[in-house]
């Protein structure tokens, strides 16, 4: 559900009635507990890229470095070629994989709101957190109905 209102909210702010949309804007989901690719690894946290009127912007960057760098490489993505980059927030379930875009991007603007200052997470949750709905598809439960193998915030 998350995915399909950011989708919508992504729309609804790009596609306002004073800008286009174009065939060839378009959000990918690099980062996320939910779906069916085979390609990504889940894992608690978000990260999308926004294509929109030539430009290419960065939405978070995950929970866990390594994982989101897997993801972008999965999907062929280069990181190299961002705009700029937006952290909604300072939970580290949206920051960590900055680590990596500064890596291979190190000069590329990053947005942060002015709360961030008070640092990133990493503390273990409950895996009791996850309240398991079997009533719900696999795609729509986080991590595909199964335990993850870490769960940090």
């Amino acid at each position: 559900m998350r995915i399909h209102v950011l989708r919508i909210l992504t729309f609804l702010l790009l596609c306002g009635a004073t800008v286009p949309c174009r065939a060839q804007d378009k959000v990918t989901i690099l980062y996320d507990a939910f779906g069916e690719s085979k390609e990504l690894t889940k894992d608690w946290g978000f990260s999308a890229l926004v294509e929109h009127n030539g430009k290419r912007i960065l939405f978070d960057t995950g929970n866990d470095a390594a994982i989101f760098e897997h993801n972008v490489k999965s999907l062929g993505l280069d990181l190299t070629k961002l705009d700029f980059v937006v952290i909604s927030h300072r939970h580290a379930d949206h920051t960590t994989g900055l680590r990596y875009v500064l890596k291979v991007n190190p000069n590329v603007t990053v947005y942060v709101p002015a709360d961030f200052s008070n640092g990133f997470g990493g503390a273990p949750i409950l895996k009791t957190f996850l309240r398991p709905d079997e009533s719900l598809p696999p795609k729509m439960r986080y991590f595909g109905g199964t335990d993850p193998e870490h769960f940090t915030f």
